[in-house]
């Protein structure tokens, strides 16, 4: 790597860094936060399992399709995630790797858990995009990168499959710039496709990584070659390195040279070519991860910048998971904490309802296995143990009042209603959907006259997860009929006694959500234009913030 790990600090830290804790300010710098971003299908669920093997965090790695074999640990760990081979809720990992924590985070990949991918995204401080080299950008790739940009985001780009037969390298670079409007900076490119794939020539080191299916294990280096090394490979297969070699030429040519500066910003990527499935071009990502990813950045909120430094603790929930642990059917909160120092047993202050909090035992995750968690520092991601009293956006500090921004709720796209097969499973029914509503894998509304819960989401598999997780963790048998209803929007309005009389005019169409906020639910589009156009002074809100109390 030609730029080192301190100069990366220096340009992500604040100037806000003076006479702080050592011990604080030294973990810090340890620190690495990122999410793993794709469309579906794409590999991603693969690269976090490879990154974890070459971290040494697990000792197997195993595909999406031999998750069966119970003898390797994978990210997905729902039942319905190892029976579709999809990933629908995020996981959480801790390793270390070169005297490095890392944070890693897996996400959905599916469009259906766009919310709860959003929300990982606000908890992280740099992410790994992984394109399928057969298929460059897709849908939900283009929409991931736009969460991404709202927080300028730094973004590593992994190509992948590149061991079968695929696009052009320089087509597929060409449509992540024109699509995604972000600069490529090609950090390894890959010496012909499929059969025919020998490796990577790698442009900062000028040297050749080779390419052996299935040989590059987590303590076996992959071959190096230089200089009459790799005149040699050139003799051996000549056509695809000439090939290379013109594309290289190209590129530099662009002037598309890594700058450090550029990708802290989120304005450019490195780019690295490689085979997941294989191994191969893993420990490239994760050798940069290390030495270029930010550490963790400051946090905004509503009175002032939180340096990560910052003696004091603070934090926030950005994920509710239930049910874990199918023996004790408990729920844990995942805070992220963005300054200070956890310690087991600390008391902090619940700044949504201003109480004090006892935070004992917090745990640290490998998929759903954890371990207790003695200390942590900002951005470390801690599972809080939440009997109900957590939701997702509070805030735990050490005394000071302040809210992070930045996590919104979204307004639903489709509505149903779940209908009991068996009616005595009423009260369990009430229990799951509130539970699942916490953690944000729908969203529940209370009709104000209907005491039959309205489930709001934003893809239909959120439904099908709700259906299959009701039954799996809850024994309730219940399925899901649409409500006809066209979207919803809060309401808040600066008059109070105006509000009042909107409420009274239109019991039928509104709905409390789970911070007791009103929401107008509307048939059609149309309905909502009227009732905009009939109540000018009630403003109608497409998003709110996480626990933010609006009525």
């Amino acid at each position: 790597m030609n730029q080192s790990l301190e100069e990366n600090i220096s340009l992500s830290a604040s100037s806000g860094d003076c006479a702080l804790e050592p011990r604080i300010a030294n973990e810090v710098r340890r620190r690495r936060t990122f999410a793993i971003i794709s469309h579906p299908d794409a590999g991603k669920t693969t690269l976090t399992e490879k990154l974890l093997l070459f971290g040494g965090a697990i000792q197997m790695a195993g595909t999406v399709k031999a998750r069966k074999s119970g003898r390797h640990a994978t990210s997905d760990w729902l039942e319905i995630e190892k029976q579709r081979g999809i990933s629908v809720a995020s996981s959480v990992m801790q390793f270390t790797y070169d005297d490095c924590v890392i944070n890693l985070l897996d996400t959905p990949g599916h469009q259906d858990f766009s919310e709860d991918t959003y929300r990982v995204l606000t908890a992280v401080d740099a992410a790994v995009m992984v394109v399928d080299a057969a298929k460059g950008v897709e849908a939900q790739t283009i929409k991931l990168l736009e969460v991404c940009r709202l927080r300028n985001t730094p973004i590593i780009t992994f190509i992948n499959k590149m061991d079968r037969e695929v696009r052009d390298p320089l087509e597929v670079l060409d449509e992540i710039e024109s699509v995604l409007k972000i600069h490529c900076a090609p950090v390894t490119w890959p010496i012909g496709m499929g059969k025919r794939f020998q490796g990577v020539y790698h442009l900062l080191k000028d040297e050749v990584l080779r390419f052996t299916p299935g040989e590059e294990k987590a303590n076996h280096e992959v071959e190096v070659l230089k200089g009459e090394q790799i005149e040699k490979l050139a003799g051996q297969c000549p056509g695809e390195m000439q090939t290379m070699r013109d594309e290289t030429e190209l590129v530099k040519g662009a002037g598309a040279s890594f700058d450090l500066h550029e990708f802290l910003k989120g304005r450019q990527t490195p780019v690295f070519f490689g085979s997941g499935i294989n191994n191969f071009g893993v420990r490239e990502v994760l050798r940069a991860l290390v030495d270029w990813a930010p550490p963790p950045l400051p946090r905004e909120t509503d009175k002032r910048i939180v340096q990560p430094t910052e003696p004091d603790f603070t934090g926030f929930v950005f994920k509710i998971q239930a049910n874990m642990d199918p023996n004790h059917r408990d729920r844990i909160a995942f805070l992220r904490v963005c300054s200070g120092r956890y310690t087991s047993g600390m008391k902090v202050k619940h700044r949504r309802t201003g109480k004090e909090m006892k935070l004992a035992n917090a745990v640290t995750f490998m998929a759903n296995e954890r371990t207790r968690m003695d200390e942590a520092y900002a951005g470390d991601i801690i599972g809080v143990h939440n009997h109900g009293q957590l939701q997702i956006g509070d805030v735990l500090t050490e005394g000071e009042a302040l809210t992070f921004k930045g996590i919104p709720y979204f307004a639903p796209e489709l509505f149903s209603r779940a209908r009991l097969r068996d009616p005595m499973k009423a009260k369990q029914l009430q229990k799951g959907l509130r539970q699942l509503g916490e953690e944000g894998a729908v969203q529940v509304f209370e009709p104000l006259q209907d005491s039959n819960p309205l489930i709001g989401a934003v893809g239909q598999l959120q439904f099908e997860v709700v259906e299959h997780r009701l039954k799996s963790e809850y024994g309730v048998d219940a399925v899901f009929e649409r409500a006809g209803i066209h979207t919803a929007r809060w309401v808040t309005c600066a008059d109070r006694n105006h509000l009042d009389e909107f409420v009274k005019a239109n019991q039928a169409r509104l709905a409390r959500d789970v911070d007791g906020n009103y929401a107008y639910l509307a048939d059609t589009g149309v309905n909502l234009r009227l009732a905009q156009e009939r109540w000018p002074k009630v403003e109608f809100h497409a998003t709110r913030e996480h626990g933010q109390q609006l009525t």
